[in-house]
């Protein structure tokens, strides 16, 4: 059998903190989601392999186990790999494994019967055998995770998105004011288990790149250009924000990359639409090339007056 390096599958070090194993895992697991890659059989096993390895290392206990696993079976290769191979039987813990899959569909359409999880996982961790089950061996529902990338102009308004699981179409709405790896409870939206109840999906969101502006926290950065008059003797510009475009008033004696700050017209907050982030215009000076004549004198002499 062959040993599963967690660690290396996630990209993280040994010493990784659970912050970092759950950032690791995200930034994977949406780059091989299903979703993204339909008929990418690659895709679809490195996507399993992306939660094996999250299902071990994101429980402390588990990844306790592993570790003393893998201390062991360093020491073994080190020695040699003596005859007889590495007893593998020693560190099953034979009991359910407790796993929660991140996926929002059919396990069995996706992984396949068994959830996909490799010989090593069900040897090591008991497998799929007592899904769902907590160890005081109350039984409960396991909860999913789905990946979810919006615009940024939803998460500015809200809106709502059609998700299928279990060959049911359900509606589920994306409050305004969302950021990414903000998560949105479905609850009793996921496959039955025992007991017929719904497991829960949670949608993680993740936030596409726009073209206009840039997102810090609630604040959002644009830039608009503007030419060097206005920029010297002040006047008025068309900044575009995402509820329409506003009149910015320039200052006069504005400096080339300054940033003007517009109240109110950054994304609203979380459960508390009624308050805003702002949004800060930077400012780009658009530099005459080709100067008429009459022009050219009139800087001359504007250049001449600054050194007296």
């Amino acid at each position: 059998m062959e040993y599963k390096d967690y660690y290396k599958v996630l990209g993280v070090g040994r010493q990784a903190s659970q912050v970092e194993i759950k950032k690791a895992y995200r930034k994977l697991a949406l780059q091989h989601h299903p979703d993204r890659n339909p008929n990418n059989k690659e895709a679809e096993s490195k996507f399993k392999e992306i939660n094996e390895a999250y299902q071990v290392l994101s429980d402390p206990e588990k990844r306790g186990h592993y570790d003393r696993l893998g201390s062991e079976y360093a020491q073994w290769q080190q020695q040699g790999a003596p005859a007889g191979g590495f007893n593998w039987s020693q560190w099953s813990t034979g009991r359910p494994g407790n796993v929660r899959v991140e996926y929002s569909g059919d396990m069995e359409d996706l992984f396949g019967q068994g959830g996909g999880f490799s010989e090593f996982f069900q040897q090591i961790f008991g497998g799929l055998g007592g899904f769902g089950e907590a160890r005081s061996g109350a039984a409960r529902q396991p909860a999913y995770e789905q990946p979810v990338t919006i615009s940024l102009q939803e998460a500015y308004q809200g809106g709502t998105r059609l998700m299928q699981v279990d060959g049911k179409r359900l509606e589920v709405k994306i409050p305004a004011g969302v950021r990414p790896g903000s998560r949105i409870r479905m609850a009793g939206a996921g496959p039955a288990g025992r007991g017929g109840q719904g497991s829960d999906i949670y949608l993680v969101v993740d936030i596409a790149e726009d073209p206009r502006f840039t997102l810090s926290g609630e604040d959002l950065h644009t830039e608009v250009e503007t030419d060097l008059y206005t920029a010297v003797l002040g006047g008025e510009l068309r900044v575009p924000t995402l509820d329409g475009d506003v009149i910015l008033k320039v200052p006069a004696g504005t400096q080339p990359g300054q940033s003007i700050r517009i109240k109110g017209k950054g994304l609203p907050k979380l459960g508390n639409t009624k308050v805003r982030g702002d949004l800060f215009a930077k400012i780009k000076v658009r530099i005459p090339k080709n100067l008429t004549p009459e022009q050219r004198d009139l800087f001359e002499k504007l250049a001449a007056q600054s050194k007296t």
